[in-house]
C-alpha cells in the first residue's frame, strides 16, 4: 500500500474512533467485554531499553526518568486494535488535564520492518502531539517486547492486500521509580485509567 495513502487512511480510522470514544464518555457506554481498570502488577515486567524515536533520535528508559509513561505496543498498519487504544490514551490524556505533563505517552511498534522513523514521524501526531512512536532493529524491538511480556507475530489475513500483526494489547503505566505500576486491559475507559493514575500520583505524592 502506498504510504501517502496508507497515512490517509490511518487518520480516517483515528477520526471514526476518536468520535465513538467520544459518544461512549458522553453517554456513559461501558465497554462491551468488561474491561476493568488498573491491573496490579506481581511479575517482573519491562526493563532498560535502547531504541529510536520518530524523530531519527536514539531514546532510552532513562528518558522516561522522573515521569508517568502510558506504555502501548502496536504497529501503524493495525486496522483496529492500535488506534482505537491510542485514541484511548489521547482521550485519558485530556481528561488528566496538567496532570497530564506528568505522563509521557509512548507507542512502541512490533512491526520494525515497515515501521521506521519517518513512518512514525507521520502517524503519532495523528493520536496526540506528545505522543511519542519507537521503532529499532528488528533484535531491538524483539528484547524490549519479551522484557514487557508482550507476544507478537506476522500472519497473512485474505481481506487486507498487506500482512498483519497479532500482538498483545496492554497498556502499561510506568512510574517515576521505572517499575510497572499498572496494566490496563484492552478497552479499559479512559476515566478508568485517569482514575488509577491519579491514585498512584498521589500514592507517591504522600510517600
Amino acid at each position: 500500500m502506498n504510504r501517502k495513502l496508507h497515512i490517509s487512511v490511518v487518520a480516517l480510522v483515528v477520526v471514526i474512533f476518536a468520535f465513538g470514544a467520544w459518544l461512549n464518555l458522553r453517554h456513559g457506554k461501558p465497554p462491551e467485554n468488561g474491561a476493568v481498570g488498573g491491573m496490579v502488577v506481581n511479575a517482573s515486567i519491562g526493563g532498560p531499553f535502547e531504541l529510536t524515536d520518530h524523530t531519527g533520535a536514539r531514546f532510552t528508559d532513562e528518558d522516561l526518568a522522573g515521569d508517568y509513561a502510558l506504555i502501548y505496543f502496536g504497529y501503524t498498519f493495525c486496522p483496529d486494535v492500535c488506534p482505537t487504544e491510542l485514541g484511548e490514551i489521547a482521550v485519558a490524556l485530556d481528561q488528566l488535564d496538567k496532570d497530564a505533563d506528568r505522563v509521557r505517552p509512548v507507542m512502541i511498534t512490533i512491526d520494525p520492518d515497515r515501521d521506521t522513523a519517518e513512518v512514525l514521524s507521520e502517524y503519532v501526531p495523528l493520536f496526540h502531539e506528545r505522543l511519542v512512536g519507537l521503532t529499532g532493529t528488528a533484535e531491538e524491538v524483539r528484547e524490549v517486547a519479551t522484557s514487557y511480556r508482550v507476544f507478537y507475530r506476522r500472519f497473512e489475513d485474505p481481506n487486507y492486500t498487506y500482512y498483519l500483526m497479532d500482538h498483545t494489547s496492554f497498556v502499561y503505566l510506568l512510574a517515576p521509580s521505572g517499575e510497572i505500576a499498572a496494566m490496563f486491559r484492552y478497552g479499559t475507559p479512559p476515566e478508568d485509567m485517569v482514575t488509577t493514575i491519579r491514585q498512584h500520583m498521589r500514592g507517591n505524592a504522600r510517600g
